[in-house]
């Protein structure tokens, strides 16, 4: 490549604050609720349409439980949960390729220490099974695990497959509740948001128990 590979950190570095500025300033989740895709368009051009600014604006920060709801406030249960899911592919897959392209050749070389080392390793062997139980674990941030599996050595597949499959309990818990946001009282919106609540808790308890497990696994 014709730059660098501090240049294209830079470039990346670059690329993100300005996504991260721009989902601040427009506020792009409010399109995708309030006015998105046009009425003109409907069916699945509308489903389809919606994914791909689902997309754009998981790359720029903009939380994935908003857009989840805003997925079955406009499409309902189905629908919603289809656009969401491709939407969260999409963009999976532009920020690992930003990752990759532009930040791989430059952070490789950082990674270092018994945390960052040992989580490499498991991404390294067991990509799928690591990016599952990722992507399972509600709390863990859905850009920053994008760009920490880009520096890894997981391939495409694996990482686009286990986000499609590891994604879809928590997109589809957050899709009901936004289908049923006219009806909190509903015992559907009442199941979906007890899941959320549940999934959060246990992911919480999970990783406070094997706290100690990541760093003693980097040993080789």
């Amino acid at each position: 490549m014709l730059l660098g590979p501090w240049c294209r950190l830079g470039l990346l570095v670059l690329v993100l604050a300005a996504a991260a500025v721009g989902a601040v300033v427009y506020e792009p989740q409010r399109l995708l609720s309030e006015g998105w895709p046009p009425p003109q368009v409907g069916g699945a051009g509308a489903v389809l349409l919606f994914a791909a600014g689902y997309g754009v604006c998981t790359a720029a920060f903009v939380p994935r439980p908003l857009l989840n709801l805003a997925a079955g406030a406009v499409f309902g249960t189905f629908g919603g949960l289809a656009s969401a899911v491709a939407g969260t592919v999409l963009g999976a897959a532009a920020a690992f390729g930003l990752g990759r392209l532009l930040g791989r050749d430059a952070l490789r070389p950082l990674v270092r220490g018994r945390w960052l080392t040992a989580a490499d390793g498991q991404l390294n062997r067991h990509g799928f099974r690591s990016m599952l139980a990722v992507r399972l674990f509600p709390g863990l941030p859905f850009a920053a695990a994008n760009y920490c599996a880009a520096v890894s050595r997981v391939g495409w597949v694996p990482f686009l497959v286990a986000t499609a499959l590891g994604t879809v309990p928590n997109t589809a818990a957050y899709v009901v509740a936004g289908s049923r946001a006219a009806s909190p009282g509903s015992p559907v919106f009442l199941a979906a948001t007890g899941f959320i609540a549940v999934s959060a808790l246990a992911a919480t308890a999970v990783a406070w128990r094997h706290r100690h497990r990541l760093p003693s696994g980097s040993q080789k």
